[in-house]
């Protein structure tokens, strides 16, 4: 199995960027692991909320593949644990799953055709996160979610 995390626009935060590139190393030496990054949409002051949307919908269901579980980081999905995340992305590889795909949409969220592809959504907080901060969160839960399976002591239970 591969983990893909799905982003639109870049992390323009050095320090950021600096320990998203920590963990995206960390975590490779368990398992697959690709941040793809789809560009900011252009001229978003002449779009509605409803286009931006979509045209970031479009360009992000490019990026799946039918046999890809989508999963959309979205503050109304399920909460889940560390130690409940690990479980989640234990039984996807233990089903055959081929790729996950995290996805982390724009600033207003997903349209309905991306809701409609996903798996599942999963929420990291009830709290709202900059959509780069999100980033790391996410890749370091996924490097947290294999220690824990792997019984290491990175995560203290």
């Amino acid at each position: 199995m591969t983990i893909k995390l799905l982003v639109v626009g870049k992390t323009d935060q050095k320090p950021l960027q600096e320990l998203i590139d920590l963990y995206t190393a960390r975590l490779k030496h368990y398992i697959g692991f690709e941040l793809q990054l789809i560009p900011d949409i252009k001229n978003t002051k002449n779009m509605s909320e409803a286009q931006q949307k979509e045209k970031e919908g479009q360009l992000i269901l490019k990026h799946i593949s039918p046999t890809d579980v989508l999963i959309l980081l979205d503050e109304t999905g399920t909460s889940l644990s560390s130690v409940g995340f690990s479980k989640f992305l234990q039984k996807q590889m233990l089903s055959g799953c081929k790729q996950i795909v995290f996805v982390i949409g724009g600033p207003y969220g997903f349209h309905e055709m991306v809701y409609e592809k996903a798996s599942q959504k999963i929420s990291l907080s009830k709290m709202t996160f900059s959509h780069q901060m999100v980033r790391l969160f996410t890749i370091e839960q996924i490097y947290r979610a294999f220690t824990i399976l792997k019984n290491e002591p990175y995560h203290h239970r």
